[in-house]
């Protein structure tokens, strides 16, 4: 009979805790106050904090490789398949017609790609702080969080730096979670009172057949010249189209919809599934969430300083401000950009704007994660 009771106790989680499990269940359930209190990207770090609590339950194995949690892991982001659905589904819900009205803004986009050099230069030199071993391809997948796009980050960590997957994604969506909080500092701090009051234009109308004929435009150039970027790019420009052609209504609901909604939810909980006390809990992490803080600051930095050197060579057509939104953050990075030029001139309506930057951002992210691919992955 005690042998029963012993054999018993010894399958209960309360003998199983261990400090580590505890610690990252606590994580997660932080992820979930962010989420229903703060209502930082709920969508998201509601299903990644709940699939980290999941995961750290021990003897249920739910977030091992033969748990539930483990088998969509292994289908969904193993493969690379969920970041694309992603992708398809960004590209259903976004306008590009902002972008392709004002061309010019791609140099914001592009511009706030500089983060993701630096970052990759940071993490190769943190290698000579003891406890640190990051491989240039580990350095790759780190610096991708300064673009402040989740899926694109999950994509090329599955593909360079697998074991750091789970910290690698918590890091970029929590800290697009965070852009309302970190970006408006940074864009004060580097912009004057007359600069955040500049109105811009009203941006022209884009035809139908423009709207049509970018994305192709797009996936051709992608194809001639950076085929590594084709998957990301291929996924974006395919959903823009399903929304702007008119004529498969029902996909493009279903695009933004239920696909959308069904891969969100399976995506988060196995980013949840990486949390595991085994792999997350270590210096590297550590390392991780620090130089992805630093890449999002950069990238903002780099975007509204592009933004002042347009200001200047334009004669003041163009507000410093909308070069924060060429992070891949859309359109929450739009819309903290229409809030901070609001603060200072309430009849200032920055958003439609920003919203070219922010295209470019997202367009311009998964361009780098080609180039790094190309270079470093082959």
């Amino acid at each position: 009979m005690d042998e029963g009771l012993r054999a018993l106790w010894a399958t209960t989680g309360i003998a199983n805790f261990g400090f580590a499990d505890l610690a990252m269940i606590v994580v997660g359930a932080g992820l979930l106050y962010l989420a229903i209190r703060k209502r930082f990207e709920p969508l998201l770090l509601v299903p990644i904090g709940f699939g980290a609590i999941l995961s750290n339950i021990p003897v249920a194995g739910i977030g091992g490789p033969d748990g539930l949690l483990g088998y969509v892991s292994a289908v969904g982001i193993d493969t690379g398949i969920f970041p694309l659905l992603i992708f398809l589904g960004v590209g259903a819900l976004t306008d590009f017609g902002a972008l392709i009205a004002n061309p010019k803004t791609i140099l914001l986009g592009a511009a706030a790609q500089v983060g993701i050099f630096l970052t990759l230069i940071g993490a190769l030199l943190l290698n000579a702080v003891p406890g640190f071993d990051f491989s240039l391809a580990d350095a790759a997948a780190i610096g991708i969080i300064g673009g402040a796009d989740g899926p694109t980050a999950i994509f090329l960590a599955s593909r360079l730096a697998p074991e750091l997957l789970g910290a690698i994604a918590v890091a970029a969506y929590s800290y697009m979670a965070l852009v309302p909080i970190i970006q408006p500092p940074i864009m004060r701090a580097l912009t004057t009172e007359g600069e955040r009051r500049i109105a811009m234009r009203q941006l022209r109308p884009v035809s139908r057949l423009e709207r049509i004929l970018f994305p192709l435009a797009v996936l051709a150039v992608t194809a001639a010249f950076l085929p590594t970027a084709t998957p990301l790019i291929g996924m974006l420009t395919f959903g823009n189209l399903l929304r702007e052609c008119g004529v498969v209504e029902r996909l493009n609901r279903a695009a933004q919809n239920e696909l959308m909604n069904v891969v969100t939810i399976l995506l988060g909980l196995a980013v949840g599934s990486k949390l595991s006390a085994d792999q997350f809990l270590n210096l590297e992490t550590l390392g991780i969430l620090v130089l992805g803080a630093a890449a999002f600051s950069i990238g903002t930095a780099s975007g509204v300083l592009m933004g002042k050197l347009m200001c200047w060579a334009t004669r003041g057509r163009i507000n410093p401000l909308i070069g924060a939104a060429g992070v891949s953050a859309v359109p929450m990075a739009a819309r903290v950009v229409n809030r901070v030029g609001l603060e200072s001139d309430d009849s200032n309506h920055l958003l439609m704007h920003a919203m070219g930057p922010n295209v470019a951002g997202v367009i311009g992210s998964a361009v780098v994660a080609g180039v790094l691919l190309a270079l470093v992955g082959g």
